[in-house]
């Protein structure tokens, strides 16, 4: 999954401090940080491999983007987060080990407003910022637990989907842990509790928790024999609402605009919805009949369910519609120079991706796009120049590595072509296949001294890394 690296230091604030309890190391007797780097880098080997999983750029970067702000007044802000999208329509989100949090495009539509969505996500940082998951496990003992891999599939599966109990389940010792893995009412409250100083702290609105998690239990009383997703991973309580409510009426009143990427990113939602055909009767719909609360975001919706009917000329109409320039949404920039590349217009697709790449050097979807459009124009050494660029900023991109890979393949480097799929298939998780690449690339026989060295480098290096997995999760049995 695209990690984010920020250097957070803003400092621990005492008030916000106190009300936090003295975890100690009693939660790491039988799960250390490094068993939980390991469990969160084999659940996201799993998650970037499943279907459901939305390999959305510009989605997943707001999602960063919002998840990050709230981060950032966490008195707990020193871990790294990733935060994910899975394209499934039932309302969830669920925290993860290693700072993992996923949000269903289920929940992203049902939110009302972005601060509703703030909630929920604060929430799940809290999840992980007061380490419940390893407090969990330190609850059981240690002999009770299944190997690693066991765990990670059996967190995947509850968290994620907690309607399907998968036939991998069913054959492993997971299946028999899957009723250990919801979290308890007290760990449920100190997440009510933190996410609201979190989403306050951070400018949202601090009533949009309550009556996000009051609708969702009063639709609760609408399912014969299953509550929404979100309500089984989270039992809500009315003494939890409650909590919420008091928390709600003493807090000032806050009128907060949402973001206009958050309008965007769920008009994008809305054109992939049904069949292109549908969606963009929908949009034409919404527009004529004015059911919108942001023009801009209805257009986008329109020219984003063009694009996928392959009605790449009256996608280009309803782009001019959209802002231009320098001082536009880099979501609608990028979606300009889109439909030019996907109308193979490449002049005009590179002209518009440059410009705003220059604009917005920070925003990496427009960067993973220049760089697809310069490939496609067989411009493979301006392609490795920028791709260069961002890798010395970026060196855990995953998405960056591999354009790396297509890019030195373009251009008939076969070991560093291999090397840079290395570099993505070991940053999603999947040291096997990372190996596998670089002696591939080794066998190719056409680097120099210093590629040659630094690929053995690297091979021993995750080598050495596989094996203390494999020992570690041994032990565990």
């Amino acid at each position: 999954m695209l990690r984010i690296l920020l250097a957070l230091t803003l400092a621990i604030e005492p008030a916000m401090a106190a009300d936090l309890p003295d975890l100690g190391e009693v939660s790491r007797q039988y799960f250390s940080d490094q068993e939980e780097q390991t469990l969160g880098r084999s659940i996201m080997r799993d998650v970037y491999a499943d279907p459901r999983y939305l390999d959305d750029p510009e989605i997943e970067n707001y999602l960063n983007q919002l998840g990050y702000r709230l981060v950032s007044v966490s008195s707990r802000n020193q871990r790294t987060f990733t935060f994910f999208v899975l394209d499934d329509p039932t309302i969830n989100a669920f925290a993860l080990p290693g700072g993992n949090i996923g949000v269903h495009t289920g929940l992203l539509l049902a939110a009302q407003n972005e601060s509703e969505l703030a909630g929920v996500i604060a929430h799940e940082i809290s999840h992980v910022t007061q380490n419940h998951m390893a407090r969990m496990v330190a609850a059981q003992s240690q002999s009770y637990w299944p190997t690693m891999a066991a765990l990670a599939l059996a967190l995947l599966a509850s968290r994620s989907n907690p309607n399907v109990a998968s036939a991998a389940i069913a054959s492993t010792q997971a299946y028999s842990i899957q009723n250990q893995l919801s979290y308890s009412r007290d760990f449920e409250r100190e997440a009510d509790r933190l996410g609201y100083d979190l989403m306050t702290r951070a400018g949202f609105d601090p009533r949009a928790m309550s009556t996000f998690f009051e609708r969702l239990q009063r639709a609760n009383r609408f399912y014969d024999t299953s509550a929404p997703a979100y309500l089984r991973t989270h039992p809500l309580t009315s003494d939890r609402i409650a909590d919420m409510e008091a928390r709600s009426e003493s807090a000032p009143y806050r009128q907060v605009q949402d973001s206009l990427d958050f309008q965007l990113v769920r008009a994008r939602l809305r054109a992939e919805q049904g069949t292109p055909d549908d969606a963009v009767r929908a949009a034409r719909n919404t527009l004529k009949d004015k059911r919108y609360s942001n023009e801009i975001a209805a257009h986008y919706a329109l020219a984003s369910a063009l694009l996928r009917a392959r009605q790449f000329k009256d996608a280009e109409a309803e782009v001019q519609k959209l802002p231009s320039g320098k001082n536009a949404d880099p979501m609608i920039l990028q979606l300009a120079a889109y439909t030019a590349f996907s109308a193979g217009n490449l002049p005009l697709a590179l002209q518009r991706y440059r410009a705003a790449s220059d604009a917005y050097p920070g925003y990496r979807p427009l960067q993973y796009g220049y760089i697809e459009a310069l490939l496609a124009a067989r411009r493979g050494q301006d392609a490795l120049a920028h791709i260069e660029k961002q890798v010395s900023l970026y060196p855990t991109d995953r998405r960056l590595w591999r354009l790396a890979a297509q890019t030195h393949d373009q251009l008939g480097h076969h070991l560093l072509s291999h090397s840079a799929q290395a570099e993505a298939d070991a940053l999603s998780g999947n040291l096997v296949a990372a190996i596998e690449q670089i002696d591939l690339g080794l066998k190719a026989g056409d680097g120099n001294f210093q590629d040659i060295s630094s690929a053995e480098a690297r091979r021993r290096e995750w080598q050495d890394l596989e094996k203390s997995q494999r020992k570690n999760q041994k032990q565990k049995q």
